[in-house]
């Protein structure tokens, strides 16, 4: 650490841009944030109250402030950047309360895209254990800026997106439903974060928080009335929001903000205020792309049980009393068709779900959780599929469904994990739907925070990655756990054979899911009429099969998924094949076009690799997509292949009408490409080796 030159309580950031003001006045603590003058976040208060003890909210007084500067560049075990860079200026003021003697910390780093700060309790006589009634922490805005929320509900993300001015939350609240949920939302003006926010005059924020570790999730509460949000956090069984013992610390909550929407998207900062990897090898970590027995369940074409109604008891074996239904999908021939699709076409794994006892007594709503995450269903030969998929060069992908029942799981957990070595699987989906047993605990409470992490740990135990669905929003923890390979934690394509998520969803999902981590989206969906695999469910995916392209740029994940079956890839194997191109780990991503809610373009280069992938994912709106591509090697020719909407494409009337046109292309090249509505378009572009691979191409 460097020596800073501070000027009072105020921090810059390395390029100069933002400054941060802390201040006390009447004993209460505030901080405020600005970029190139103009205020982004005024002042604002800090502290806590706290449970049958006095506040940490006021009778203030500064004990001292240190400055420093930090500069470093790591590399991450997998990511969108190859490199990042790691550069802030830093102040950590020590304060102490007058009457109680207690002492607070707290430390503030500013970065060149933003800002992040937390709370620190040293080791102290006068605070050792105490428990948050709530923080108190805020975030005082400068006006009634349009905000892209869902509502602050303790046990799900899966709602679609609303945009409207901060003023109108509350009225809009009850619109934002989502199904399959119990909702939970804390007041008529709650929301989660990641929050993305724009003023009137174009400046981008982003309200987040990192390192989210033995504490609960932070939700915000607006005020309609002079736009302060304030941080409520998740509370568990009693009302408490946190269980803390000195010496701590908390999340760090974070304020990015740009005048270029883009700079939001490739921001490093979350992942920079969590600490490095706790692996000394990562070398077992890897990035996958798979398929799975999935989809056609989600659609109701088959299911995940082997029989129609509660039959066994936990850990049984003897099915002969039990009646198969004829439609349970994890069935031995069946996993053999994917494996073999799998290695045809590439894929390394195979996710199969509805492999274990214990979904008849679960979806058949027994009072008995029954799932053991060891005993499989008579028709899942769980020894030869092993070794039938080994013989192909791929693995099996392990899915654990908890059921919310968190004490059986971890009861369980080391035999499954052990299971999982023993039979080949290094990853596994976990799954955490309905309500957490005990009950009154949330899923963004402590407590399961807590789980989640314990969880993450156990299995790098194991050399295992970890795909936790329903989980807490990641927080950047991927940086220190990097076997955290992959989050559901919001509406994934799940939802398009449910009632369908909005056509613009997925342009808002990188400025507010993503900001914490990769999401298992689970896109690649080509047949978009719910109907043609199950004729009683009369969903549909709003989206062009050009756009279901893209998304594998768009949202970035180094755990893709083609969720869609294999039938339908081999009607259109022209457009298949960018799935099985695209790369899942990157050197270097930039963002040339972006809008919150109305459209992103990502550019990514592939890791290790001279080829690039453009994505572009449109809402509603017909729109055009304008270009360049500078962004390649000077001098160099690439052959580029444009998967695109055709003229008539329309996500509602006409899904899969796509083109696939190539170029040739350099340095100098522009595009200027049409957008259907709910579409989009990918592009590989892969440098010329032989010049009679660009024979007869048109130069774009």
């Amino acid at each position: 650490m460097l020596p800073l030159i501070a000027l009072g309580q105020e921090l810059k950031s390395p390029d100069g841009d933002f400054t941060m003001q802390f201040k006390i006045t009447d004993g209460k603590p505030f901080y405020e944030l600005s970029l190139a003058g103009n205020p982004v976040i005024k002042a604002s208060s800090l502290g806590f109250e706290l449970v049958d003890m006095a506040s940490l909210l006021s009778d203030f007084e500064v004990k001292n402030t240190t400055s420093s500067t930090f500069d470093e560049t790591w590399e991450p075990v997998w990511g969108e950047q190859a490199k990042i860079r790691n550069h802030y200026n830093e102040l950590l003021v020590e304060l102490e309360q007058k009457a109680t003697n207690r002492l607070m910390n707290i430390r503030f780093r500013l970065f060149d895209d933003g800002l992040g700060f937390r709370y620190e309790f040293p080791e102290q006589p006068n605070l050792i254990y105490f428990v948050i009634k709530e923080e108190k922490t805020q975030f005082a805005l400068t006006g009634d800026h349009t905000a892209f929320w869902i509502p602050g509900d303790y046990d799900t993300q899966e709602y679609n997106y609303t945009k409207s001015k901060l003023s109108e939350i509350a009225g809009l609240m009850d619109k934002a439903v989502t199904p399959n949920v119990s909702q939970k939302p804390f007041s008529k003006n709650g929301v989660q974060t990641s929050l993305m926010l724009k003023t009137d005059d174009g400046t981008y924020i982003n309200i987040h928080e990192a390192a989210l570790v033995e504490y609960s999730c932070m939700h915000l509460e607006v005020n309609p009335e002079n736009f302060v949000l304030e941080s409520h956090l998740t509370p568990d069984a009693e009302g408490r929001k946190g269980y803390m013992q000195a010496p701590r610390t908390t999340p760090w909550r974070t304020v990015m903000a740009s005048k270029n929407a883009g700079d939001i998207l490739l921001s490093g900062l979350t992942l920079n205020l969590n600490e490095p990897t706790k692996f000394e090898d990562t070398s077992w970590i890897k990035p996958v792309k798979y398929i799975g027995v999935w989809w056609e369940m989600i659609t109701g074409k088959s299911t995940w049980s082997y029989t129609n109604f509660p039959s066994v008891k936990l850990g049984e074996t003897d099915f002969e009393n039990a009646t198969p239904n004829g439609t349970h999908a994890a069935n031995n021939e069946k996993v053999k068709r994917y494996i073999d699709f799998a290695a045809e076409h590439g894929f390394s794994q195979i996710l199969v779900e509805g492999w274990n006892v214990g979904w008849e007594d679960w979806i058949g709503k027994s009072k008995d959780y029954v799932f053991d995450f060891l005993t499989p269903y008579p028709d899942f030969d769980v020894v030869m599929l092993r070794d039938y998929a080994k013989s192909k060069g791929v693995q099996l992908m392990m899915h654990h469904e908890t059921s919310g029942s968190i004490r059986n799981y971890e009861r369980f957990m080391d035999k499954a994990y052990q299971f999982m070595v023993d039979n080949n699987y290094n990853s596994v989906k976990s799954g955490y739907v309905g309500n957490i047993i005990p009950r009154g605990e949330t899923h963004y409470g402590q407590w399961l925070v807590n789980h989640y992490q314990y969880a993450i740990e156990k299995a790098a135990e194991y050399k295992i990655m970890v795909n936790a669905h329903e989980a807490v929003r990641p927080t950047g923890l991927s940086r220190t756990y990097p076997n955290l390979i992959g989050n559901e934690s919001a509406r994934g394509t799940e939802y398009e054979a449910f009632g369908g998520n909005t056509p613009d969803h997925t342009t808002i999902l990188p400025f507010t899911r993503l900001i914490g981590g990769p999401m298992d989206y689970t896109p690649g969906v080509f047949e978009t009429d719910m109907t043609k695999l199950n004729p009683n469910n009369k969903s549909r995916v709003n989206t062009t099969l050009a756009r279901q392209l893209a998304l594998y740029v768009t949202m970035y994940s180094p755990l893709q998924m083609a969720a869609d079956l294999p039938e339908h890839y081999e009607q259109h194997l022209d457009a298949f094949q960018f799935i099985k191109d695209v790369a899942i780990d990157w050197d270097t991503s930039l963002v040339l076009e972006a809008e919150p809610g109305d459209f992103i373009t990502y550019a990514r280069k592939e890791k290790g690799a001279d080829n690039w992938f453009v994505g572009r994912t449109n809402d509603e709106e017909p729109r055009t997509s304008k270009i360049s591509f500078d962004f390649l090697d000077k001098g160099r020719e690439y052959v580029a292949t444009i998967y695109s909407d055709a003229k008539d494409a329309h996500f509602a009337t006409n899904p899969k009408a796509y083109e696939i046109k190539k170029f040739r292309v350099s340095s100098k090249s522009k595009l200027t490409q049409a957008c259907a509505p709910g579409g989009g378009y990918a592009i590989s572009i892969v440098p010329v080796k032989d010049k009679s691979e660009t024979r007869g191409l048109k130069r774009l």
